[in-house]
């Protein structure tokens, strides 16, 4: 499944001429244009099957690069640099350091799903996507985004209490983000919910966000619940080669090294 178009070679992969003749004919410019022959370095025969092993991964096997999914990227229509079709062919042929070169735009997937509604293989490729930047997160390639750090907040109040607190959830955002939670649109928010909402309601939000209340008999759920998580993290580590546990959401991550291509 190769890729043939010239926007997709690195630029310092291609070697052109500006003024060269061959036998009397001028094949100056584009006419000797070269691609750099590569010795791969950075292969990793594994790189599929990690990815498939996280959420989101699981039909990358099924691409045949047709190219239906950037076609119809809502993101691409605006950044040509993003492009599911390319990542997926790399992932699949084993090629990580070419693609932790994208590291940095692989996360801007914005979920419209449309890629999905495209393929013609079920591939799922919004789902790739975030299988790819989560594998960036857990690999250390890249911090945690926005909005893991949102995820985990949310997830983890309703684990341990069984309830869901918007204002807990936003003030925890916050702390972890290291934003301050008196913003401009938060203090409007606060404005028309006071006005909104009665007096009673108004105060057991307050003591909700202060106290954490749980759901009546919620022990035996959460302990069945964070045994689950355990288990899906543990299986993702193992996975990408991973030891130890992930369960503290704060624990540092090494970034592995990445093999230079020799051109």
């Amino acid at each position: 499944m190769p890729i043939h178009e010239k926007s997709l070679i690195r630029p310092e992969n291609l070697s052109t001429h500006d003024n060269l003749t061959i036998d009397g004919v001028d094949v100056s410019g584009d006419w000797s244009t070269f691609i750099k022959a590569r010795v791969v370095q950075d292969y990793n025969e594994d790189l599929q099957d990690e990815i498939a092993a996280l959420p989101g991964g699981e039909n990358i096997h099924r691409c045949w690069q047709c190219g239906s999914c950037t076609n119809a990227c809502t993101v691409n229509a605006l950044n040509p640099d993003f492009n599911p079709r390319l990542w997926i062919y790399l992932i699949r042929m084993g090629f990580e350091a070419e693609l932790v070169r994208d590291k940095d735009i692989i996360w801007q997937c914005v979920s419209c799903n449309k890629c999905t509604s495209a393929c013609p293989r079920d591939v799922v490729p919004e789902g790739v996507m975030k299988a790819t930047a989560h594998w960036l997160e857990l690999k250390g390639y890249t911090p945690k985004t926005p909005s893991t750090e949102f995820d985990e907040i949310f997830s983890n109040q309703v684990i341990h209490t069984g309830k869901i607190e918007d204002g807990a959830v936003l003030l925890g955002f916050f702390r972890r983000t290291g934003q301050s939670p008196f913003q401009d649109w938060v203090i409007q928010m606060g404005k028309q919910l006071a006005m909104g909402l009665p007096i009673r309601m108004l105060m057991r939000m307050g003591l909700a966000t202060l106290f954490h209340p749980r759901t009546r008999g919620w022990d035996r759920a959460r302990a069945a619940i964070e045994e689950y998580v355990e288990e899906q993290e543990a299986a993702h580590r193992k996975a990408l080669g991973l030891g130890g546990s992930s369960h503290d959401p704060h624990a540092p991550r090494q970034a592995q090294p990445i093999p230079q291509a020799a051109e």
